[in-house]
């Protein structure tokens, strides 16, 4: 059971990630894609760095160590935020939400694919719901006068990439502790970016209105910096049905707040498609019934 103090850093970790999308929408408004991953990244690796230091953790990897953090960086952090910045500057931002978190189901199908996990019904009917969310979109996108569909293929192949990336670190077992390791995935992910972005964009202004400021001291202190403290420490301690209900809802208030910050309407397809990606996330993430009843009780001291 969860104590008070794990329920309302729950709530909060469920609150940042989601508003963090209509955020990133506000934030390029103003600034390019690529300048605003490579600043607010950057920004967020370093915070991360000198607060988890200060707290004692190992953060210098050993020579051994850099193949692995290079390696699981390219799909954890670089091939999901770079692809997944191109998916909200096309997109929605409620709409753009949805298609990242259909990343569960991705993870279930590859690992059912290409190393054996069981192929079950929860699996077949996560597949054809996420197929039916992928389709309403795509036909909205493409109706509409400026349609993106294009932004639905950024945001399925960051999808993908977050997917692979999951199921390689659940296969790695890294010596260098999570958050040193989450820390230099991020600070090597953003080297490339900034080269990607001085190549491809032209040099920012950086004469930004307050709004949006704030917007980029959000993503930097908030989305990759608090957010990912608070996963730190509850992730090891959480039940797998409530960690599951945490990520079926962001994409929800992702939705939500979209229409309060950046003015988004969502249309009755991204409805749609928001029941069927939660439904979709149900299926491969909750346990069964069967299994939740079966499970031991805890013996209390």
């Amino acid at each position: 059971m969860l104590t008070p103090r794990q329920l309302w850093g729950l709530v909060a970790l469920t609150l940042m990630w989601g508003v963090n999308w209509p955020m990133m929408k506000y934030s390029l408004r103003e600034l390019s894609p690529l300048y605003f991953r490579a600043l607010t990244m950057t920004g967020g690796a370093v915070w991360l760095y000198a607060f988890f230091r200060a707290r004692g953790v190992r953060m210098w990897p050993a020579r051994s160590e850099w193949r692995q953090i290079a390696v699981l960086a390219l799909p954890n952090m670089l091939g999901w935020h770079l692809l997944s910045i191109f998916g909200v500057k096309a997109l929605a931002s409620g709409r753009a939400a949805i298609l990242g978190f259909t990343m569960p189901v991705w993870t279930v199908l590859i690992g059912t694919l290409f190393f054996g996990e069981r192929l079950t019904r929860r699996v077949v009917f996560a597949t054809v719901a996420v197929a039916l969310a992928i389709a309403l979109l795509l036909w909205h996108e493409a109706a509409a006068l400026a349609g993106r569909p294009v932004g639905v293929l950024w945001m399925e192949g960051a999808a993908l990439a977050w997917a692979i990336g999951t199921l390689m670190m659940r296969r790695s077992h890294p010596s260098l502790p999570v958050q040193a390791l989450t820390v230099w995935m991020m600070l090597l992910s953003a080297a490339v970016i900034w080269l990607l972005a001085l190549s491809l964009e032209p040099w920012p202004q950086w004469q930004f209105s307050a709004p949006m400021w704030g917007s980029l001291a959000y993503g930097v202190l908030i989305n990759y910096g608090f957010a990912q403290i608070i996963w730190f420490g509850l992730a090891r301690h959480l039940p797998p049905a409530t960690s599951a209900m945490s990520i079926m809802a962001v994409p929800l208030i992702g939705t939500a707040s979209a229409t309060l910050i950046v003015g988004e309407w969502p249309s009755w397809q991204d409805g749609a498609a928001l029941i069927a990606v939660m439904a979709a996330m149900a299926a491969v993430l909750l346990p069964p019934r069967t299994a939740a009843r079966t499970a031991p009780h805890k013996e209390t001291a």
